[in-house]
């Protein structure tokens, strides 16, 4: 699991009980998907489909960092198949994880349209190649 994003939870993140809001945490997981799919597919128009297996393991409180890890499941005719979990940076715990997160690859009219990726690419590479 590569771990691309941390958050720190403030005071605007939480719930009534004082923790983490859930749907807070679906979002960022939700924009941390969108921007690796984008990242890997080379194309702004990305949409999520579909989720799967969404588990809350623990909570987070006020003050903690937590990061977000994508891991890419499979590479569709038109989507990127993503799992992600969610971690407490200092302790390890995971407090997430969802199975199954379907990006959706876009044309300019919005509809699926092949993106051509068989595996992950890495922007580093991809500008040692443009060099060539």
């Amino acid at each position: 699991m590569r771990f691309h994003t941390r958050k720190w939870v403030k005071p605007e993140d939480l719930n009534p009980n004082g923790t983490l809001f859930g749907g807070k945490l679906l979002a960022w997981i939700d924009e941390e998907a969108a921007l690796y799919a984008n990242i890997q597919l080379e194309n702004q128009k990305i949409v999520t489909k579909h989720m799967t297996e969404i588990d809350f393991k623990s909570s987070a409180r006020q003050g903690d960092i937590i990061e977000i890890g994508i891991d890419v499941v499979r590479f569709g005719k038109t989507s990127l198949i993503l799992n992600c979990e969610v971690r407490n940076k200092m302790t390890q715990e995971t407090i997430i994880t969802v199975d199954s997160i379907t990006m959706v690859n876009l044309d300019e009219d919005g509809k699926p349209v092949p993106h051509g990726k068989t595996k992950i690419e890495f922007v580093k590479d991809r500008l040692k190649n443009s060099d060539k």
